[in-house]
């Protein structure tokens, strides 16, 4: 910081490039929606997430993925099976250092969050 800076409180503060280049991350992010594309509610002929299921995908400077997902209802059968294709599923990705998936539940689903793919792939119109 100069004199002049110092003088009148104003700084450069340090900007550090992100840690994961946006090319790098666009290739992550496509590989890890291909892969939630691959994991179907066994129930539902659609795909969790054109069904709206996965609330937040988070992938931090170190490339592990955080993923917070619901169910179409808690008394899903595979409730407790689903979490883990999913983090199976992303961990796959090339470039993804690990997984986790949380299960929440609020807000609750409903088939508002449906895509239109999975609203023609259910005749929910």
């Amino acid at each position: 910081m100069t004199d002049t800076q110092a003088a009148s409180g104003a700084h450069s503060p340090q900007v550090s490039a992100p840690a994961i280049p946006p090319e790098e991350m666009d290739r992550l992010t496509d590989g890890i929606v291909a892969a939630l594309k691959s994991v179907y509610d066994p129930e539902i002929p659609a795909d969790i997430y054109e069904l709206g299921l996965i609330y937040r995908v988070d992938i931090a400077d170190d490339r592990h993925v955080a993923i917070d997902m619901t169910l179409t209802a808690p008394g899903c059968p595979v409730a407790g099976e689903m979490p883990g294709w999913v983090e199976n599923a992303v961990s796959a990705v090339p470039g993804v250092a690990g997984c986790s998936v949380t299960m929440v539940f609020d807000p609750p689903w409903d088939q508002s969050r449906m895509s239109d793919e999975a609203r023609i792939a259910l005749d929910m119109w």
